[in-house]
Formats: structure tokens, C-alpha cells, sequence
């Protein structure tokens, strides 16, 4: 993918990212400034076994062992040891990691009290080849200013294809330019505190912070009734009419 896209100085591995990771200097993880990545969603062979606590020589999992059969913090809590004091990771993830309990929800925490978490963005379902779950996007930065994380859900926001859907840059460029300005924006995109995330139990699901919900329409009564009485006038008319057709019909 790299090449095709004329990376072709590019430093290339193939290998175990999570068991055996080849990106290595003097026994330790390499440092980067940008992290990019969409790992395998919830992938349920990802190396508890070999790497989970002590065994890791990397120390990566130091906020907490991820669960043996979902590797989605394992991806992430590699990325996170892998980049430098300056550095961002953008990783494309399943929705779940953003409000499952137990091992999660614990390295959630420590992640976000650590102030790491900078961005979340809802993407629109059927998006990936290979999955039709709805995904998401999470900025993560060293070194941030403020405590605050960005919630856009831009699921709304694509052009449905036959077989996959798309986003087209006018939806590119709204998430870029609502992630540029930081602000909030009525039901696309909303700034929450750390405080409030705590609030809600370090629980990121995206409807939390961003209300989308759309008021139904009032009813009228009155109007209401009299459009139904209108319609019952009208009927009795068309029955008389239609009646006196059938007589001059002899029917």
C-alpha cells in the first residue's frame, strides 16, 4: 500500500507487531513523531498469552493487561509506547473500545487521565471493506495543552454506494475544519472536559457529548380534527355523487 502510493523509501517490515515487534533500536521500541494506523478490529489471537504483563519486554502494557480475546488496546497501547515526547497517532477503531468495562474501561481510564486523548470522530457505517460496523477515528498527542477531548460524529455525512459507502471531501473537510477550530457545533460536535468525562465514568460513547436527537414535530389538535372532519364532508359528498351516477346508470 505504501509503495502504491510512492512511499518507496520507505522502511518496510512484516512481522508480529504485538509478539515479536521489529521496529527496534538497542532493545527498545522506536520513537516517531505521527503513528498511523487501522489495526484488525477486536482481533481475538493477538498475543495475551505471549506478551500480557511481565512478559512484555517493552513494558507496553503497563496501564493493564487487554483482554484475551479482543487485541483492540493491545494495537492501541503499542501505538501510544511508539511515539515521542511530540508525537500523535491517528488510528481508525471499533466502536466498542470507547465504553467497554472491565480491562478496557481500566486502560481507558488510566489513557485518559494520563490527558492523552485529544480526539474522537464517528465515522458512518459500511465504510471498510471487509466490516459494515460503523468505525471511528482517535487523535491521541503527547505533551497537550489542554484536558478537554473533541467529540465530531460525522456519521451522518456520506454518500451511500451500492455496495460500500463514501465520503466525499465536502465531509473530509467539515471534520477537518471542525477539528481545526476545536468548537462546538449543534449536534456534529461537542468539547467535554475531563471533568465530565469522569462524570460519566470515563465512558466515551460519542451520543453522551454530541445530541443529535431531533424534536418531533408538534401536533396540532384542533387543526387536526378539523382536517378530519373536512376529509368525512368531502367523503359524504363524493358518496352522494357517486350514488346518483350509479342511478342514472341504472346500477
Amino acid at each position: 500500500n505504501m509503495f502504491l502510493h510512492d512511499m518507496d523509501s520507505a522502511r518496510v517490515e512484516r512481522g508480529d507487531t504485538i509478539i515479536n515487534p521489529l521496529l527496534i533500536k538497542n532493545n527498545n521500541l522506536l520513537k516517531f513523531d505521527i503513528v498511523v494506523a487501522n489495526p484488525p478490529f477486536s482481533l481475538k489471537k493477538w498475543g495475551h498469552d505471549e506478551v500480557a504483563g511481565d512478559k512484555d519486554e517493552y513494558g507496553r502494557f503497563h496501564r493493564g493487561d487487554p483482554p484475551r480475546s479482543r487485541g483492540d488496546y493491545a494495537f492501541l497501547t503499542h501505538m501510544i509506547e511508539t511515539i515521542n515526547e511530540h508525537g500523535r497517532i491517528g488510528v481508525v477503531v471499533p466502536h466498542g473500545i470507547l465504553f467497554r468495562g472491565g480491562g478496557e474501561g481500566k486502560i481507558r481510564t488510566k489513557i485518559l487521565d494520563e490527558n492523552l486523548l485529544d480526539t474522537v470522530v464517528s465515522l458512518p457505517s459500511n465504510l471498510f471493506f471487509g466490516t459494515g460496523i460503523p468505525a471511528a477515528i482517535l487523535i491521541f498527542k503527547k505533551n497537550r495543552q489542554h484536558d478537554d477531548v473533541l467529540f465530531i460524529d460525522a456519521s451522518q455525512d456520506f454518500e451511500k454506494g451500492k455496495n460500500q459507502n463514501k465520503l466525499l471531501d465536502e465531509h473530509l473537510n467539515k471534520i477537518y475544519e471542525t477539528y481545526k477550530n476545536r468548537e462546538f457545533v449543534d449536534k456534529y460536535a461537542y468539547v467535554a472536559k475531563l471533568e465530565e468525562i469522569q462524570e460519566n465514568e470515563y465512558n466515551l460513547n460519542i451520543p453522551r457529548y454530541v445530541d443529535t436527537f431531533e424534536p418531533e414535530v408538534e401536533v396540532d389538535i384542533a387543526t387536526v380534527q378539523q382536517e378530519i372532519e373536512d376529509i368525512e364532508a368531502e367523503l359524504i359528498t363524493v358518496r352522494k355523487e357517486m350514488a346518483a351516477y350509479l342511478q342514472e346508470l341504472s346500477l
